[in-house]
């Protein structure tokens, strides 16, 4: 019999949502009436269900760990939240039985479905369409996609220009509407979901994020502009990493600010489908990290403007923010 695993750290929950593609997690309490109610049927669906690397069920008592508690606000019990890809999709209060099975069954099916159609390596290029949207390349084993972490209510850039898209769309999950296009002119009424720098190549962008991470690698998507003009902005080539900053970097503090990674893009780092160049981080340099800069002091070629479609970031998402009190729900479940 397989039964669900007991928590018994935040390090433990986040190498388990790392190594498994879908986790389902119950936080409970010993002195939650409800919680013991429905705790034969979720042990029933763990024996049932359970698959290595594929479905893992999880159990959470919020007094032993209330850091893990706290980090996903679970403030009654029983709650369970269903991760796919690291990343919560589905959050069930309440010793609500139809609503579990239901929900634990389809994730059964698409798993299985997953797992049939041959989608469990890791790390190639191409085009895929992950759990929270578009990617430009394939997530390396053990890693997810924490673009989700950036708070995109604190970015900040320099040298942005105006007439490019808004500056968040470089984080949407959305295919970028560019792609495939290649130098074919946009349509007059479309809205440019890009960025571009403004009065030379360089660019600046300060990242902070919502929670501590780890980052393994960097995505950037950078396609080719619908206009032949000479001054038509270009990829980046030359990008200055800098990390655990408390705002964005001027240019010249950028020059003398000791730099986390240097990266030399060449043409062959860009990946011929999708625009997108895969950058491997040191990773032991990206660990319990903030905020990330990201400073494109190069351009491609002899261009004059730098542009970036999508930014896309790989790795482990850590400790996250607050809670407040703790109450027991009934066996209806809802709110």
């Amino acid at each position: 019999m397989t039964h669900p695993t007991s928590i018994t750290s935040p390090t433990h929950l986040s190498s388990l949502l790392t190594s498994s593609r879908i986790v389902i997690a119950d936080f409970t309490a010993t002195w939650c009436g409800p919680c013991k109610t429905i705790k034969p049927l979720y042990d029933a669906l763990s024996t049932q269900l359970s698959r290595p690397n594929q479905i893992t069920f999880v159990t959470i008592d919020v007094d032993a760990q209330k850091e893990i508690a706290a980090n996903y606000n679970v403030t009654a019990m029983p709650t369970f939240v269903i991760f796919k890809a690291g990343r919560e999709t589905k959050r069930i209060r309440g010793a609500d039985v139809r609503a579990l099975d239901k929900a634990v069954r389809e994730l059964a099916e698409e798993a299985k479905g997953m797992s049939s159609a041959g989608q469990g390596s890791a790390g190639g290029g191409g085009e895929t369409l992950g759990g929270d949207g578009w990617l430009g390349a394939g997530l390396p084993r053990g890693y997810t996609d924490v673009t989700s972490q950036v708070d995109v209510r604190s970015l900040d850039f320099l040298n942005l220009s105006s007439e490019a898209g808004d500056s968040r769309a470089i984080f949407s999950t959305s295919r970028p509407a560019s792609l495939g296009k290649g130098k074919t002119p946009a349509a007059s009424d479309s809205k440019k979901d890009w960025i571009e720098s403004d009065t030379d190549e360089q660019l600046m962008l300060y990242m902070p994020f919502q929670s501590t991470m780890k980052l393994h690698s960097l995505h950037i998507t950078s396609l080719p502009s619908a206009s032949e003009d000479e001054d038509a902005p270009s990829r980046p080539k030359t990008l200055q990493l800098y990390t655990n900053r408390s705002h964005v970097l001027g240019f010249d503090e950028a020059e003398d600010a000791p730099v986390t990674q240097r990266i030399e893009l060449e043409d062959d780092s860009w990946d011929a489908e999708t625009g997108t160049a895969k950058i491997e981080l040191r990773f032991v340099k990206f660990q319990n990290i903030s905020s990330l800069v990201v400073f494109v002091a190069e351009s491609e070629g002899d261009g004059e403007k730098t542009r970036i479609d999508r930014i896309r970031l790989v790795g482990e998402s850590g400790e996250k923010k607050s809670m407040g009190k703790l109450e027991k729900i009934g066996s209806e479940g809802g709110e």
